[in-house]
């Protein structure tokens, strides 16, 4: 069904201290940072501001979902892809990218030749969960199935889900330099 990506929401649960020192669920609920565009549904699980950070930190999202995560920390986070027959990456790439306040990560389409082309100053280990996602980049593309893992190092890239079902794929992004 057309869309179907836009209703993901990722639940996230999270353990902690009571007041007797004892551990204990001190979260269950959907996660509290999601935007939802045209290229993908994105779940921000938890964000570190840095390493190493006291395992008693509160979560450091900022209450925006945002693509880069902080230069010393990192984001793990959830996202869903709908089908490629369900949108316009050359129109719409852009504007998903921005809404996470990422717009300048997108390179010229003509220059590329190919829509949504981006590149981020981080380095990715992304697991699929479920469906099939195309890893493209300048010189290439593979296809990645439920299981499969990539570690996306910096590198201009976009991807493809040219299966009838969405794509959802799982990520801890680190900040990294160049």
């Amino acid at each position: 069904m057309a869309g179907e990506h836009l209703k993901i929401q990722a639940r996230r649960v999270v353990t902690g201290v009571d007041a007797n020192g004892k551990s204990g669920f001190v979260e269950d609920g959907p996660t509290p940072v999601r935007v939802a565009t045209p290229g993908f549904t994105v779940c921000d699980i938890w964000t570190v501001k840095e390493l190493p950070t006291p395992v008693t930190n509160e979560d450091g999202t900022s209450g925006d979902v945002l693509l880069d995560p902080p230069r010393g920390g990192f984001i793990y986070r959830i996202t869903t892809f709908p089908p490629d027959s369900e949108w316009d990456a050359a129109a719409e790439y852009q504007s998903s990218l921005e809404a996470m306040s990422g717009g300048d990560a997108q390179l010229d389409d003509e220059e590329t030749g190919v829509a949504g082309m981006h590149q981020t100053d981080t380095i990715d280990i992304v697991t699929i969960i479920s469906g099939e996602l195309y890893a493209v980049t300048e010189t290439g593309e593979t296809l990645l199935k439920p299981g499969d893992s990539l570690v996306q190092r910096g590198t201009v890239h976009t991807w493809r889900n040219r299966g009838d079902i969405p794509c959802t794929k799982v990520a801890v992004q680190m900040g990294a330099t160049r």
